[in-house]
């Protein structure tokens, strides 16, 4: 996933197009916009990486491997999608709570709540409980769990967020999708970590990938972007789009 930090005020970095034609100032919007008129759930991507694989830097955390240019692709990325997707480590580790609006997003959510609802896998229920008691009304967070989760703790989720299962040892890919659907939520957008997108490209349900390249050198240490228990898989993606941005690349695969 790229980091949910945010930039230094008023920061705006300027974006050069390489793939598909050559554009000296790309516009985010544009390159990022979802498919018109889905009829089934998007699944998008946003991950971060070192040159050499790495998907977290010496903290454990990917700020360590983001930066002004990757904030700004993952505040497109998420005033555009209707639902964030994380894993419930990956909301621990980073930090995660709620979306908050943005006022540069008005006119990317026109028609749609001010900000996309926070959706968190989780077989446990242990999420911080800011995640579950600090949504706005219009876009309460989204609990996805299986049977066998702790009836306590899920009785006490249900007091203010919505509370989905998916599964009973664990948590299924599309079991995840179709409630989404449910509610409408089509273009979804998961920023990881790694073990819950491999459940997802395991699943063969990865539309695409937006991956950024950050300029750095981690070693061995660090995972990949996709990694876990997940079954063994291969599957073939299309370059769509490749921009420039202070060092870094800003790679859109798409399965073809």
């Amino acid at each position: 996933m790229t980091s949910a930090s945010t930039g230094a005020a008023g920061r705006v970095p300027r974006f050069r197009a390489l793939l598909p034609s050559a554009q000296d100032d790309a516009d985010l919007a544009a390159v990022y916009a979802y498919p018109e008129g889905l009829s089934r759930p998007w699944l998008r991507a946003n991950m971060v990486s070192s040159a050499d694989g790495g998907a977290w830097g010496p903290s454990g955390r990917t700020a360590d491997l983001s930066s002004p240019p990757d904030r700004a692709v993952m505040g497109v990325l998420r005033a555009q999608a209707d639902v964030v997707l994380a894993g419930a480590a990956t909301a621990r580790i980073e930090g995660y709570r709620p979306v908050r609006p943005r006022e540069v997003w008005a006119g990317l959510r026109e028609g749609r709540p001010s900000t996309p609802p926070l959706a968190v896998v989780t077989r446990t229920l242990d999420v911080h409980p800011d995640v579950l008691k600090a949504a706005p009304p219009r876009a309460r967070t989204i609990v996805i769990t299986t049977e066998s989760a702790p009836a306590e703790r899920r009785r006490e989720a249900e007091e203010t967020a919505d509370v989905v299962v998916a599964g009973t040892g664990s948590v299924r890919p599309e079991a995840v999708l179709a409630a989404l659907a449910e509610r409408g939520l089509y273009r979804v957008l998961t920023e990881g970590g790694p073990h819950l997108l491999a459940e997802f490209t395991a699943a063969g349900l990865l539309d695409e990938l937006c991956l950024t390249l950050s300029p750095r050198l981690l070693g061995p240490e660090a995972a990949r972007i996709v990694a876990g228990d997940a079954p063994s898989h291969t599957q073939d993606l299309r370059l769509a789009g490749l921009l420039e941005s202070e060092g870094s690349l800003f790679a859109r695969y798409r399965r073809p």
